[in-house]
C-alpha cells in the first residue's frame, strides 16, 4: 500500500480521542434529558461540532441556543485536547517514515482548529503535515462527497490518487463515493462496526505500522 498523498482523519485515527469525544457529546444529551439512538456516535462523528449541534437541535429536539450548545461542547472537550489526549500507537513513527519517503501528509477532520491545532502541536505532529484542514474550512462536513474532491483539488492530485484514512464507516463510505482510495482504521470506539468498515474500504489496518 504505497501512495504519494495521504489524507488522515484526526479523532480515532491519529489520536486516541474518541472516548473523550463520545463522553462529552453524550453528556450534553444526558444532562438535558434527550433520548438518542444506540448508534448515535457513528452518526455524529463525521459531522464536527457545528454539524453535531445542528443534529442535536433539529433532529433530536434539544432545546438550547446553538451558540450556548457549541460553547458547552468546546468547554467539555478543550482540556483533554490541550493536555491529555495521546497519539495512537505507532502513529508518529509511521508518519515520520512516510514523510522521509517524500509522501505528502495531510489532515481532514471534523474537529475545529481550536482543539485540532493545539493537540497536534503538543504531540509534535504539526510539522509533519502539509495541509491541516477542519471541515469548517470547507463549510461542510465529511458526510458530503464534495469535501473530498475539493481537498484533492487543493492538494493538486487526482481524487483517486489520494489515500483517505478514517475510523468512521460513514466518512469512509462517502470518500469512496467521491472516488478516493480509502483505508479503514481500527479504533476501539467503533469495534462493533469493524466488518462493515472492512466491507466499505479498499484497505484496512489495525495498527499504523501496517502502512509501511
Amino acid at each position: 500500500m504505497q501512495f504519494d498523498t495521504y489524507l488522515f482523519d484526526f479523532d480515532g485515527t491519529l489520536v486516541d480521542s474518541m472516548p473523550t469525544f463520545i463522553s462529552s457529546m453524550l453528556r450534553i444529551l444526558d444532562e438535558n434529558g434527550v433520548a438518542y439512538e444506540d448508534d448515535i456516535v457513528k452518526t455524529i462523528t463525521p459531522l464536527g461540532l457545528n454539524g453535531t449541534a445542528d443534529y442535536y437541535l433539529n433532529v433530536l429536539g434539544l432545546s438550547m441556543p446553538k451558540e450556548q450548545l457549541l460553547r458547552t461542547m468546546g468547554e467539555y472537550l478543550m482540556y483533554a485536547y490541550f493536555h491529555t489526549i495521546p497519539a495512537k500507537q505507532n502513529v508518529i513513527e509511521t508518519l515520520q517514515q512516510l514523510k522521509a519517503r517524500g509522501a505528502s501528509l495531510n489532515v481532514l477532520t471534523a474537529s475545529p482548529h481550536l482543539t485540532l491545532d493545539a493537540c497536534l502541536k503538543r504531540l509534535g505532529m504539526w510539522e509533519l503535515f502539509d495541509c491541516i484542514w477542519s471541515c469548517d474550512d470547507f463549510n461542510t462536513t465529511k458526510a458530503d462527497p464534495d469535501i473530498y474532491k475539493r481537498a484533492a483539488e487543493k492538494l493538486g492530485s487526482p481524487v483517486e490518487k489520494v489515500l483517505f484514512l478514517d475510523d468512521n464507516c460513514h466518512a469512509c463510505k462517502t470518500a469512496v463515493t467521491a472516488g478516493m482510495q480509502v483505508c479503514g482504521v481500527f479504533d476501539p470506539s467503533s469495534e462493533e462496526y469493524t466488518q462493515e468498515l472492512k466491507s466499505i474500504a479498499h484497505y484496512y489496518i489495525e495498527d499504523f505500522s501496517e502502512l509501511l
